[in-house]
């Protein structure tokens, strides 16, 4: 008769900041733990906390609130021990770490030793690197604790499978973005062959400002395979029996060892089968950011969103996402035609709208427009209409759907897609104006997967002629956006080339894009960071989003592809704003 041990991951959804309702939601998956006679329940890294916590760590009191939590916490374990990621402090010094409870106390620490300081992470700047851990004797099975970024390199995963660990238990805040899920599969795979032991990935879940969590707590066995993982982009509780010999491991001499339970026969609960569906590539997409958007919604107080419906693809998308993530009761779209606003994108609209059965509201801008020009017609006098008088519409429509905010408190979403952020297709303070922005870091391509892949898992909501017709900003007659951007096939390329690989110049033309266009693209994008910097936070779904991932400066007079390049015009300039509208 060989050694179980029942292991509990609680993949549970914290937010930063609320130590005791954080606790809170632990106790209760702990207490499911306890029911379903789990030896050790796993929480997530900085469960206590949320994750990232960033400056919060650097007020004294709010580490010390998280300690105490931390220990009061471990008064309420009994039968279940637990792991519970929270903020160290040793004098001066600070430390992300992994805490096991047991028997009404803390019985021990884990300090996180290698600290990310890289895309989103800044981790080098909040804490100290840790040193090595002891293990952990729970129910006869030896048990080594590290911390997110500690998996992700050899050591110091391969020490402790040398001093005898049979099970090593990771706990994450590991954010998402596409692929990621194929990057952790091999790399815990290869932890657990080259440790000889049980690998247990417990993730997060949920929103933090741009950042998504998306769950999918990973259990390896020895030989490297999948025996259990969690739902992807929701709470859950993944349980498993780790099956090992009747004789433990070895324990090496240098090992430092915390027993907390020793084997103790218990007639067990049978666990129920558990399987998971993986979402695909563009599934996994969408539920991102329908997660991102909830809970960048209810985390902040919002109870309600509005959103300009124009008729295209970008805000009907930006819609049924919202009708998802919050309930078609809380949504509301508003229609603002223009005079340049065509019949059929009010129609879309208008159907959109009652697909998806969110409520909907016309407020015409033509009144509005005139009287911009009114007030304008002196002082512009003797100078011909040109992009100002377009930005205006979009700039009306801003405080038209701001207006609404401040009078019914609902969240004002922003529609705009990663290709117009990229390429400065958009307003300052018109359709940059919002609260948050669903699709920041959605290429336009990928939009319109987005929107077919959606209306495929019905009831489709988005209109056909929606998806079909070419982009357009109708801010003047016969519009088209290809007026002036390449078309989005040709541009999405470039951008993420150019983005997200870093690719120079000349490596991007060597791919097959005409050096025209390409230098033409790089340069709309380096002209455009003093918008991106004033545009909402959004979900992030690729390697490299806009925001904490990309850290340029707005003076930068360095041009890939070009020359030395002469100032850029000056914000509200004729080359400071693109023609876009909401």
């Amino acid at each position: 008769m060989g050694r179980t041990l029942r292991i509990a991951i609680g993949q549970i959804d914290p937010t930063v900041g609320d130590l005791s309702g954080n606790a809170a939601v632990i106790r209760k998956w702990l207490g499911k733990a306890e029911r379903a006679q789990a030896d050790i329940a796993v929480f997530p890294e900085l469960a206590i906390t949320g994750y990232p916590p960033e400056d919060l760590v650097f007020k004294r009191h709010f580490v010390d609130h998280n300690i105490q939590t931390l220990r009061e916490l471990a008064k309420k374990t009994s039968t279940t021990a637990a792991v519970v990621g929270f903020v160290d402090r040793e004098g001066q010094a600070i430390y992300n770490a992994a805490a096991m409870l047991a028997g009404g106390r803390v019985r021990g620490v884990a300090r996180k030793a290698h600290l990310p300081n890289y895309g989103v992470f800044d981790e080098v700047r909040t804490f100290r690197p840790g040193a090595a851990s002891p293990l952990f004797v729970v129910r006869g099975v030896t048990i080594g604790l590290v911390v997110c970024e500690d998996a992700w390199f050899p050591e110091p995963c391969r020490t402790l499978g040398r001093l005898g660990a049979e099970v090593i238990v990771s706990i994450n805040a590991s954010p998402y973005h596409r692929g990621k899920d194929e990057e952790r599969r091999a790399l815990f795979s290869a932890r657990a062959t080259e440790s000889k032991a049980f690998f247990v990935y417990a993730q997060t879940v949920g929103g933090q400002d741009e950042l998504v969590f998306d769950g999918d707590s990973l259990i390896f066995n020895r030989r490297g395979e999948i025996v259990a993982r969690g739902a992807q982009f929701a709470e859950d509780m993944v349980l498993y029996d780790i099956e090992l010999p009747e004789k433990a491991r070895a324990l090496s001499k240098k090992a430092v060892v915390v027993k907390i339970s020793g084997p103790k026969p218990v007639k067990r609960i049978e666990l129920p089968r558990q399987p998971r569906q993986v979402l695909d590539p563009i599934g996994e997409v969408y539920a991102a950011l329908v997660l991102g958007t909830r809970d960048y919604v209810f985390k902040n107080g919002f109870k309600s969103a509005v959103i300009g419906l124009s008729g295209g693809i970008d805000s009907a998308l930006t819609a049924v996402v919202a009708a998802d993530a919050i309930g078609v009761d809380n949504v509301t779209g508003v229609s603002m035609p223009s005079p340049y606003s065509s019949n059929d994108s009010f129609e879309d609209a208008k159907d959109l709208a009652g697909n998806l059965g969110i409520g909907f509201a016309v407020i015409p801008i033509s009144a509005l427009m005139e009287s911009f020009r009114t007030a304008l017609g002196e002082v512009f006098a003797g100078r011909p209409s040109d992009v100002t008088e377009e930005n205006l519409q979009s700039r009306i429509r801003g405080n038209i759907l701001m207006a609404l905010s401040n009078k019914f408190g609902h969240l004002v979403l922003a529609t705009g897609n990663k290709s117009e952020m990229a390429t400065g297709y958009s307003t300052l303070y018109g359709d940059l104006a919002g609260g948050f922005a669903v699709l920041k870091d959605v290429p336009k391509t990928l939009v319109y997967k987005l929107a077919g892949w959606r209306n495929d898992r019905g009831p489709a909501a988005i209109p056909d002629r929606v998806m079909t017709k070419a982009p357009t900003a109708e801010l003047r007659p016969e519009q088209l956006d290809v007026d002036s951007l390449p078309p989005y096939e040709r541009l999405d390329p470039i951008l993420f080339s150019y983005i997200e690989e870093h690719r120079s110049f000349e490596e991007i033309v060597a791919k097959g894009s005409s050096a025209e266009e390409v230098r033409r693209v790089l340069r709309l994008v380096d002209t455009s960071e003093y918008k991106r910097r004033q545009a909402p936070p959004g979900v992030k779904i690729t390697r490299l989003s806009f925001g904490k991932d990309r850290r340029l400066p707005i003076t930068n007079r360095y041009r890939e592809g070009s020359r030395p390049a002469p100032a850029r015009a000056a914000p509200g300039g004729p080359r400071a704003e693109s023609r876009k509208k909401r």
